[in-house]
């Protein structure tokens, strides 16, 4: 059985290297977020929509484009598709190895829709109606 202060240590890490949809929707509505939020999925992906404000890059490009891209104090979130997903904490740490301060967005761009916040598409900025069963979470 862990102690409860294992315990608190593992879930102070989780929240000081983790973010979700709310939080992150929050900050960018602010219009100074105080991070950059980077898309890590693929062009396809990208092309069929993405959260406004995000910059793309897939994680297999991070190595050879974050300098030229980032300023690296500036810190970065990261998102992928989804939960079943884990792009978004393989980039994160691509990001981390660099030297980046870095969060991963749990829930990534299926837990945007999932709450009701607009993706960016071809046909402009399209949102559906929240899903019952994940918003308003109130957390």
């Amino acid at each position: 059985m862990i102690t409860p202060t294992r315990a608190a240590e593992i879930f102070a890490a989780r929240l000081a290297t983790e973010t979700d949809v709310s939080d992150v929707q929050a900050a960018l509505s602010t219009g100074a977020p105080g991070f950059v939020l980077i898309d890590t999925r693929s062009t396809a992906s990208w092309e069929q929509g993405y959260i406004p404000g995000a910059l793309h890059l897939p994680t297999a490009d991070i190595p050879e484009r974050a300098a030229e891209l980032l300023d690296p104090s500036v810190p970065v979130v990261t998102y992928c598709w989804g939960p079943g997903c884990n792009g978004a904490t393989k980039a994160a740490l691509a990001f981390a190895q660099l030297g980046y301060t870095v969060r991963e967005m749990i829930g990534g761009a299926e837990y945007w829709v999932r709450e009701g916040f607009a993706l960016r598409t071809p046909d402009g900025e399209v949102a559906r109606a929240a899903d019952p069963l994940v918003s308003p979470c109130g957390c």
